[in-house]
């Protein structure tokens, strides 16, 4: 039996996530006091037959959260009880900066359950110094700061569904123009400025990276190659650093003056590269690339 315990920040995606993976054939349950974990997975586990189990499902989930504050405490008694009982299961921790948790709380109107007479923010940092033991311990961490709610569907059948998993690590690739300022959460940020312009050219101009001719152009000469090996080089030295560092999330910044041509076509590159690593979660975006063309239409 599959058993996955989804746990993490208020607002960072976890009723989202016991959907999908109910959809998918899980049982879930959400916010289950943290003495009974045990005895229900328990329960579980003996209901099932082979890879099937109640209803026909494929597996369970349950949530956790910060309202389960008093009893947290007791989850790694928890762990220890179905490590003993050799239960497979996994933690999913899910993850989110303040801004975005902040914008989320706001554009909802709830509120926040540490911070009912405190500020949003408070409440927030406290959470996370609560939760800090359970996102160690975690097998998976996912931060939904830049996520959409299908972005985050996609990581979980990748992971849950299809198999395919990764090391705690997501890696977003960001192409973006210097004219329209530095992504602030970058970790990472390359300027690729220094390559041929394709918005010098009529018929490029109004083109993307992403089209094959402004990306025949952008490595038509030699200097494109050799940065992107290069480039390459340096990520692959990176990244298991970062692992070990335990770091759950890095932003890869790529940029050009407009982010239209340039930054575009090497991200994607740079992307392709990552994604045949093996254990990571990797996902592209063009922060610019149609602000230009908007600009110059």
């Amino acid at each position: 039996m599959k058993f996955i315990i989804v746990t993490g920040m208020s607002g960072s995606g976890k009723t989202v996530t016991l959907k999908l993976l109910e959809d998918y054939g899980y049982y879930c349950a959400d916010n289950l006091p943290v003495e009974l974990i045990g005895k229900f997975v328990e329960l579980l586990n003996s209901s099932f037959i082979g890879n099937m189990g109640p209803a026909g499902s494929r597996g369970a989930a349950i949530g956790i959260d910060i309202r389960s504050s008093v009893n947290l405490l007791c989850i790694e008694n928890v762990f220890n009880e179905l490590d003993a009982k050799h239960i497979d299961y996994k933690v999913l921790y899910l993850d989110a900066d303040t801004k975005a948790l902040i914008k989320r709380y706001k554009e909802t109107r709830r509120s926040h359950p540490l911070a009912r007479n405190d500020r949003l923010e408070t409440g927030i940092e406290k959470e996370r110094i609560e939760l800090k033991f359970l996102k160690e311990r975690a097998d998976y961490v996912i931060d939904t700061s830049r996520f959409l709610s299908k972005d985050l569907r996609a990581e979980l059948i990748r992971i849950f569904i299809d198999n395919k998993s990764y090391t705690k690590l997501f890696v977003n690739i960001l192409s973006f123009g210097f004219m329209y300022g530095i992504p602030d959460d970058a970790d990472l940020v390359f300027d690729v400025r220094f390559l041929p312009n394709p918005f010098y050219e009529e018929d490029l101009r109004l083109k993307t990276g992403e089209d094959e001719e402004v990306k025949k152009y952008v490595f038509s000469e030699g200097s494109a190659y050799i940065f992107l090996t290069k480039l390459n080089d340096i990520i692959t030295f990176l990244l298991p650093l970062y692992i070990k560092e335990g770091k759950s999330q890095l932003v890869i910044a790529i940029g050009c003056t407009g982010g239209q041509h340039r930054s575009v076509a090497i991200a994607t590159s740079l992307s392709e590269y990552i994604s045949s690593m093996k254990d990571l979660g990797v996902k592209l975006e063009h922060r610019d690339i149609h602000r230009n063309i908007s600009r110059l239409s």
